[in-house]
Formats: C-alpha cells, sequence, structure tokens
C-alpha cells in the first residue's frame, strides 16, 4: 500500500509579542494557505505564546483549530523556548488535537512534566518532543525523552515517522548564533532515530528556512510566522523583518519527502522589526 500525506507546517506565532501583531500574522498566513488541496495535518512547531501564556496558546489553538475544524484534520503543537510546560499542557494537553479539538495524544509518562507524545495519522506516526531549556534560548533532550523516542521507535509505523521538536539539530557555520540557540545535543537524537522509520525531523526556532541531513534523515526548518530572519544581512547582524511564513511538507512518492515555502501576501512583507548585533546582544533598531 502507498501511503501520501501532506502537513503544513506552521512555526513561532509568538501570540502577545510585543513587537509585532502575531494574531494578524497567524490569520494572514492560514488565510493564505486556505487554497492549498490535500492537507492530512497541521504542526505548529514550538514558540507558539510569546509570554508562555496559557491564553496565547488557547487563541493560537482557536485559530488552526478552526482552520482545521473546517478541513476535519489534526492539529499537533510542540514546546518551544518562549513556552512555559504548565501553559501549553493546561491550553493544548498532549499537543496532539483531532479536527474536533479531542486530545488524541499518547503523552510520554513520568514525573519530568515533559511534552512529548505521540499519535498518528492515517498510518503516519507523529512524534513530538519537548527541547524547552527553562529560561533559556537553546534546546536540549533529556535522557527520559530520548529513551523513551527509542521505545516508540523500536517497531516501525506503516507509512513511517514525522519527529516535531522546536529546536533544530542543525546549524549554519557563517551565522553568529546558531550554533549556540540550536539543539545542543543534536547527536543524542541522531543516535535515537538512525536506523529507524523515521522519515523527516521538523522544526522552528530560526525563523528562516533552512534544510539539511541528521545522519541521513532530512531535517526542514520552517519560517517564522511573527517574524522571518534576514540573511542578506552583515555578519554578524542579526536582523528581523516582517513576512509570515509557512512550509508543505509532501511525504510518499519517488522525491519523498517535498518541501515547499508559503509566504503571506503581507504589503510590509520584508519590513524591519529588528536589528540585533550578535556579538554584543546591542539592539539598534530604529
Amino acid at each position: 500500500m502507498t501511503f501520501r500525506h501532506r502537513i503544513l507546517h506552521l512555526s513561532d506565532t509568538h501570540l502577545n509579542s510585543p513587537a509585532v501583531n502575531a494574531p494578524a500574522a497567524l490569520a494572514r498566513i492560514l488565510h493564505d494557505a486556505r487554497h492549498v488541496p490535500d492537507l492530512d495535518l497541521v504542526v505548529v512547531s514550538g514558540d507558539i505564546a510569546d509570554d508562555g501564556s496559557v491564553q496565547a496558546c488557547v487563541d493560537v489553538r482557536e485559530q488552526v483549530g478552526r482552520f482545521c475544524a473546517e478541513r476535519g484534520i489534526p492539529h499537533v503543537y510542540c514546546t518551544g523556548n518562549h513556552d512555559t510546560r504548565e501553559a501549553f499542557a493546561s491550553a493544548l494537553g498532549s499537543g496532539h488535537l483531532a479536527a474536533d479539538g479531542a486530545d488524541i495524544g499518547a503523552a510520554m509518562s513520568g514525573a519530568s512534566g515533559e511534552r512529548a507524545a505521540v499519535s498518528s495519522v492515517n498510518g503516519l506516526r507523529v512524534i513530538t518532543l519537548d527541547s524547552l531549556v527553562p529560561g533559556q534560548v537553546h534546546g536540549h533532550l533529556s535522557p527520559v525523552q530520548l529513551s523513551w523516542l527509542r521505545d516508540v521507535l523500536a517497531e516501525p509505523a506503516p507509512a513511517g515517522t514525522i519527529v516535531v521538536l522546536h529546536h533544530p539539530p542543525i546549524a549554519v557555520p557563517t551565522s553568529p548564533i546558531m550554533d549556540i540557540v540550536n539543539l545542543r545535543n543534536g547527536a543524542d537524537l541522531a543516535d535515537a532515530v538512525e536506523g529507524t522509520d523515521v522519515r523527516a525531523i521538523l522544526c522552528g526556532h530560526f525563523h528562516l528556512q533552512l534544510s539539511g541531513l541528521l545522519r541521513g534523515i532530512p531535517v526542514w526548518v520552517t519560517p517564522g510566522v511573527v517574524t522571518r530572519i534576514d540573511f542578506t544581512e552583515r555578519p554578524q547582524w542579526e536582523r528581523a523583518v516582517l513576512g509570515a511564513g509557512a512550509t508543505v511538507v509532501d511525504l510518499g512518492g519517488p522525491a519523498s519527502p517535498l518541501f515547499h515555502v508559503l509566504h503571506a501576501r503581507d504589503p510590509r512583507a520584508g519590513e524591519q522589526v529588528y536589528l540585533v548585533d550578535a556579538a554584543s546582544g546591542a539592539d539598534v533598531s530604529p
């Protein structure tokens, strides 16, 4: 049997951000994605709430939930560095929600409070990991999560597996910050997924599109909803501009996985939000 799945991958909605109108950015990309056909799932890979609040998580759940309810498809979330585990659990439960909002995820058990979970969408196994390190920008996966991940992956799924986490296990060598703020123990994740049925690892955090390989497994970083990082800025500087983005991920077929980016039709796209000296942290935004 040949399985095909199409995923709309969002990240970094940052609701309640003081810098931009984050609800409008999310509404814009969802509106402009309304004609994408044959979607099976929407994924939001972290930094749901800029302020870590329950209400911001609820607001994202409601916006994305309406989009998914109209299509009869599930929506799945993971934590990011701006989120809090308590607010995430209160608003989103396991993070794996059916089209009607019911919680369909099997959460990792244990006393750690980490929000890792798994569900299935038409034979495709969807695993969310919790790379949040409270109070820090970088990510890390605990030994408990990695052990749980190995146990889940021990038996293949009919259509394979995707892994969703906020912090990418890859970085652009010339970036002044990526290898500082990414997943610190990417090699441990690689050890856990190597030789399994994982077909793609979907991440956010960087606010730009990026692809790479982790022991031969495709890693995709989707652009941010709230802002995108402009890589044409001078070395050492990080420039963020307006312009919501998302990715359509196609699984199945001879070229699988395929990733293509959507850009919201925003008349203010490209307008600077901030400009920061990555070495000193000085913000020189006008």
